[in-house]
């Protein structure tokens, strides 16, 4: 059997996804035990925290960390006009209702060959766009579902707001930059937090032909986190 871990956490996923980044591997490689799941309950220990333990075993054959990267997505079938026609539709009938129920916002669709780019107008724009990004994110995965209802090929939907996306993507890129410096000169590798995947694709295009570091993925979706390390 292989290297046996135990870790601990407030829920059994923190607890496996501690071990996992202890081990360095995906879950995939390990065999996983849930050891103690315990709430204390006593009067003098009611505000104690809830303690989950987790025994996590590196499965056979599995001697060192794999170098994680994004998968390779196979190549796309790009849709119909039809289908961005239809999708352009949905979200117009969507974002009209959107826009009235919620006050003085404006929109506008552009199309890029098939994909479709909605910008949505607000003054107050920050209420749309929420702490690194959490509401715009969470439109455009709404929009997007709305958009693709009844399509036959899925249509590309992004959504930005007063140049919310140019601003992040410049702000990833810096941000690659340093974090590329830091781990040159400490050795140590450094785990982000859970993002995007656009935006772990930005970091890694970023820093994919760095001699310096090497940049892989751990987790699952939504709480999927980018590694960098050293080479």
């Amino acid at each position: 059997m292989g290297k046996t871990i135990v870790a601990e956490g407030k829920t059994s996923t923190e607890a496996i996804e501690k071990g996992l980044k202890e081990l360095g591997l995906t879950k995939d490689c390990v065999d996983i035990k849930i050891l103690e799941e315990t709430d204390k309950k006593t009067f003098f220990s009611i505000l104690a925290p809830r303690v989950v333990k987790v025994e996590l075993t590196v499965k056979d054959n599995i001697s060192k960390k794999p170098e994680v990267q994004e998968p390779v997505k196979k190549e796309r079938k790009e849709p119909t006009q039809n289908d961005v026609d239809k999708c352009k539709e949905n979200i117009s009938k969507f974002l009209d209702s959107f826009c009235k129920a919620y006050g003085d916002i404006t929109y506008d669709i552009e199309q890029n060959e098939k994909d479709l780019k909605v910008i949505i107008n607000d003054d107050e724009n920050t209420k749309l766009i929420g702490y690194r990004g959490e509401v715009i994110n969470s439109i455009q995965n709404l929009v997007s579902t709305i958009g693709n209802k009844d399509t036959d090929l899925r249509v590309r939907v992004s959504v930005d707001i007063q140049g919310y996306r140019t601003k992040r993507e410049k702000t990833l890129k810096e941000l690659a930059e340093k974090l590329e410096k830091t781990v040159k000169r400490t050795g140590k590798k450094i785990t982000l937090e859970p993002m995007p995947a656009y935006e772990r694709k930005i970091l890694h295009t970023s820093l994919q032909s760095s001699k310096f570091v090497t940049t892989y993925s751990i987790g699952e979706e939504p709480h999927r986190k980018l590694v960098i390390e050293r080479k």
